[in-house]
């Protein structure tokens, strides 16, 4: 059976290193990129199964990703992650078809409880 692809698009390099290993426990294929654009342009894109997207980043952010994605046909189930806990940000992200919006630092539970609701 093919293993799940999530793509973590993240401009802080320790969330890209730690958060693939943690993905990998969890039973998925984990691919990370530093930003919007490098994951529009990658061969990953059209075999992800889940996003993981940071909210903040240069250039386009995670949610401007995910309306990029949407205009372009593409519906990926998006969980967030932010350092920012502003409970004004995530509650549209939530009504704008979000799976979870997590804030950093979030447990490893938090994250397999939002992959198992994209996954179950």
């Amino acid at each position: 059976m093919k293993k799940a692809l999530i793509s973590v698009v993240d401009d802080d390099e320790s969330v890209r290193e730690a958060l693939p290993d943690l993905i990998r426990i969890f039973g998925f294929e984990v691919r990370a990129f530093s930003s919007a654009i490098e994951f529009l342009g990658s061969e990953w894109m059209s075999k992800t199964d889940c996003l993981i997207l940071d909210i903040a980043m240069p250039g386009m952010s995670g949610p401007e990703l995910q309306e990029e994605l949407l205009r372009r046909g593409e519906n990926f189930p998006v969980i967030f992650i932010t350092a920012h806990k502003d409970e004004n940000e995530r509650l549209p992200l939530l009504q704008g078809g979000a799976i979870a919006c997590l804030f950093k630092p979030f447990s490893d539970v938090a994250l397999q409880e939002a992959l198992q609701k994209v996954f179950s």
